[in-house]
């Protein structure tokens, strides 16, 4: 089959982990879409991992095919199950999750030492909250002004997404990208390396929090632009 002679940019749909919504990720949509990338978060309410999953295929359908999936943190384990949409063409993982199908987010991080963000947490009213000194662990390279705005927006978990399973295992068969944190407080940067490796992923280390988006945006971009070229590649190919 002769190569297309046009290639059309994938739109990229963004997924958040806890205590966060989808403006974590506006340093990273502004400049994209400036660049002609559609782009859109998803919001999802962090109240089970099968709605989060569902609405991400939701959200996917308000874009154009293909579609990166860019996941950070607890994001990470809802484009692993959201990604078998077959409009998917790709994953990008930020200091994320990425579940085989018999893991969950507890089950994957037990095997690693606890990280210091989980002694700054309060389970209330049947919430995970971060407290305000909890900031210094999961965004400490922010400057002290970002870090109260990032307090302020969390979002707020409920503990039963720990235990669920996310529903898929895309990046089976969908390429990877991911980007580790080398001073990740909140989820360990070798368990990181472990998932990275064992997926595949072509890999960025970056000496950032858990939150290189906000402190170290360009250089995830620069991430999303390889994945993104690559989905290009093997579209013109077809």
């Amino acid at each position: 089959m002769t190569a297309k002679t046009t290639q059309t940019k994938p739109s990229i749909v963004f997924c958040h982990g806890l205590w966060a919504d989808g403006s974590c990720f506006s340093k990273l949509i502004v400049p994209l879409q400036a660049e002609g990338y559609e782009c859109i978060a998803a919001q999802y309410g962090l109240n089970s991992t099968a709605e989060d999953v569902a609405l991400v295929k939701a959200t996917i359908g308000r874009v154009s095919g293909p579609v990166i999936l860019v996941g950070h943190s607890y994001g990470g384990t809802v484009i692993t199950g959201a990604g078998v949409d077959d409009r998917v063409a790709a994953l990008v993982y930020i200091c994320a999750l990425a579940p085989d199908a018999d893991e969950t987010s507890q089950t994957q991080q037990s095997n690693f030492p606890k990280t210091d963000v989980f002694s700054h947490i309060d389970v209330v009213d049947g919430r995970i909250w971060l407290r305000r000194e909890g900031t210094k662990y999961f965004c400490g390279d922010l400057s002290e002004q970002d870090q109260k705005l990032v307090w302020a927006t969390q979002g707020v978990p409920k503990p039963d997404l720990f235990d669920a399973k996310a529903g898929g295992t895309a990046w089976k068969s969908k390429p990877s990208w991911y980007i580790v944190g080398k001073n990740d407080h909140t989820v360990h940067p070798d368990l990181e390396r472990f998932f990275a490796k064992r997926i595949s992923a072509k890999v960025t280390e970056l000496d950032s929090s858990h939150v290189p988006m906000l402190s170290q945006p360009e250089r995830v971009i620069d991430v999303i632009r390889a994945a993104a070229k690559g989905v290009q590649q093997v579209t013109a190919a077809a």
